[in-house]
């Protein structure tokens, strides 16, 4: 027998909510005062999330264990799965040598931390999260700076940070695409609400990175570069999210940053090279010491890893290998078996074997393995060791998803939303809040989309207020929930070596957190009241869709289109491979 979701089980949504945030409050409280190792905080905040749900809620236990299971194994796959493959490629570039030629090319350009990190983290991490998104970005980067000689805690603390800027328009626009579909507000409508929004938060946190890591002095000693990197992001970003549309912004804004400050970079330097204290004092930008060939070769695997995420976001390709490899199931004993309202809510794990982006990386790991100089045995060695140094943030990642699933299907998710929803004509600077929170819980910004858009649109409107403004804010805000998600810092932690130290990184991180997603509260109510000349004029997209044409879509699916695409990046990927090869040939002998 079904069960009706409750959402105000105290009968005083001021009291349900407090009871709703018992988990959450817990949560931080392990994170940020006890500083928990991740695992630990994870679990027990389950636990205490299932006795509310049980307890306060009057879910029955069965739904509420199964609600639990179907997000843990959500993020077993395609989460963890990225996690895992792209640190692979990381550990194994480190292990055939060819990562210290990275370094020496990085170090060429300038071995100042604040630059390397505005390229690494901040440019570079934004093309990832535009491909691929899902945990990718912050696995990459942050174990780049790790391998370049950051701090371990910075390394992740300002991927996490840097990871702000693009997460909106992430997975070639994902977050935005399901904030359209779910609220029923337009789609282009609400690219280019975020566009008006996202940039002024974008030139800014180039020159945040750099002062959180250096001071306020010598973060303002290089100033010049953190304008370039930022505002060649914003000014891109704003102009692709408000004439093309959410699918581009984060790759052409990535792409744009990364010329423009290497550019910039040829003819400015700051005088004095920066570095951590824990490092000998810098003696200027370091000489070239390999080949072209040779530092295309050693750059190959991150080239190939940027193709196959690319590619992997195309639709007609994901499209292509669905068709074939997507398997869904329903989980027994919890699919529609939960209410809200009088719409049961489905409990559907989907495994798309090929068109997960963790496969993505995969295959560029297993051309990487010949490009590297590696041998089968050697490529076996270091996947092994990757699996055993990832178990605990694996187990974190999977736990943290199953606290987000049991807070969402038992209704303590729509208790607080409705909490913030009350606060009437004021709602619009509490509307961005509402997404980083539910980034917090669920490491998503789709998620969190999926989980407030629509009662974004309903308040705005109940409200007086374009609906455009608060869906927006909902995403916006969301972004900025990103670098404290008990998720994305397992990610960092796997990606650093910090595993058991995720208390460190959140306490480093909530404090940015708070103040961007103030800074965008701020700016989401004077677009409701004071600015509305900014928001976009758009026509009223319908919410609900017929059912009739979606079918004959699907069933009139051609996978051929996919495959010519698919075929044709596999050939650029060939030729880069061959190329690679060649050109460093003088550079294969590296005994692995």
């Amino acid at each position: 027998m079904a069960w009706k979701m409750v959402t105000d089980p105290l009968s005083n949504l001021g009291f349900s909510a407090l009871l709703a945030s018992v988990p959450i409050f817990y949560l931080f409280w392990a994170l940020a005062i006890k500083r928990m190792k991740g695992h630990w905080a994870a679990a027990s905040s389950v636990a205490i999330a299932l006795a509310v749900a049980v307890a306060g809620y009057g879910m029955p236990a069965s739904l509420a264990l199964l609600a639990t299971v179907n997000g843990m194994l959500f993020k077993l796959w395609p989460v963890a799965w990225i996690v895992i493959t792209a640190v692979f490629i990381y550990n194994l570039s480190v292990k055939t040598g060819q990562f210290e030629i990275i370094k020496n090319s990085l170090a060429s350009i300038s071995d100042d931390r604040r630059m390397q990190a505005l390229l690494i983290a901040f440019s570079f991490g934004a093309f990832l999260e535009g491909a691929a998104g899902f945990g990718t970005p912050v696995a990459i980067s942050a174990a780049m700076l790790a391998g370049l000689g950051f701090s371990p805690l910075y390394a992740a603390g300002i991927c996490l940070l840097a990871n702000t800027a693009p997460v909106a328009f992430g997975a070639i626009g994902i977050p935005i695409i399901v904030a359209g579909q779910v609220s029923g507000v337009d789609t282009m409508a609400i690219s280019q609400m975020v566009g008006r929004t996202l940039p002024f938060l974008s030139v800014l946190v180039p020159l945040y990175l750099v002062i959180l890591m250096s001071g306020w002095r010598k973060g303002l000693e290089v100033w010049p570069a953190a304008l370039v990197s930022g505002a060649s992001f914003a000014i891109a970003q704003f102009l692709s999210a408000n004439y093309l549309g959410p699918m581009l912004p984060d790759i052409i804004a990535s792409i744009s940053s990364i010329v423009c400050t290497v550019a910039f970079l040829r003819f400015w330097h700051p005088k004095q090279s920066w570095r951590f204290e824990h490092e000998a004092a810098s003696t200027g930008r370091e000489e070239l010491r390999y080949t072209g060939g040779q530092v295309f070769r050693a750059w190959t695997p991150f080239i190939l890893l940027s193709i196959f995420v690319a590619a992997w976001g195309v639709k007609s390709i994901k499209d292509f290998l669905d068709y074939y490899t997507l398997y869904k199931l329903q989980i027994p004993g919890l699919h529609n078996m939960v209410l809200r309202g009088e719409t049961p809510v489905a409990a559907v794990y989907a495994f798309n074997l090929l068109s997960a982006a963790g496969t993505a990386i995969l295959f560029a790991g297993i051309f990487s393995v010949p490009v590297m100089g590696a041998s089968v045995r050697t490529a076996k060695e270091v996947a092994s060791q990757t699996l055993a140094s990832l178990r605990w943030p694996i187990f974190t990642i999977s736990t943290i998803l199953g606290f987000a699933y049991i807070m969402n299907f038992s209704g303590m998710a729509t208790t607080l939303g409705l909490a913030f929803a009350s606060t009437g004509s004021i709602f619009p600077f509490f509307a961005p809040f509402l997404g980083w929170l539910g980034v917090f819980m669920t490491g998503s910004d789709t998620s969190t989309n999926a989980l407030f858009g629509k009662l974004q649109e309903v308040t705005a409107t109940k409200i007086g207020v374009d609906p455009v403004i608060t869906v927006a804010a909902n995403t916006s805000g969301g972004v900025c929930g990103k670098m404290i998600s008990p998720q994305s810092i397992a990610v960092a932690t796997a990606a650093t070596g910090l595993v058991g130290r995720e208390g460190d990184i959140f306490r480093f991180t909530l404090k940015h957190s708070l103040i961007l997603t103030t800074f965008v509260a701020v700016l989401a109510y004077l677009q409701a009241y004071a600015i509305k000349w900014i928001v976009p004029v758009y026509e009223k997209a319908a919410a609900v869709t017929a059912a009739a044409p979606a079918k004959a879509a699907a069933a009139a699916f051609d996978p051929t289109v996919g495959g010519v695409y698919l075929a044709i990046a596999m050939a650029v990927v060939v030729v880069i491979t061959l190329s690679a090869r060649i050109m460093g040939k003088s550079n294969t002998s590296l005994g692995y």
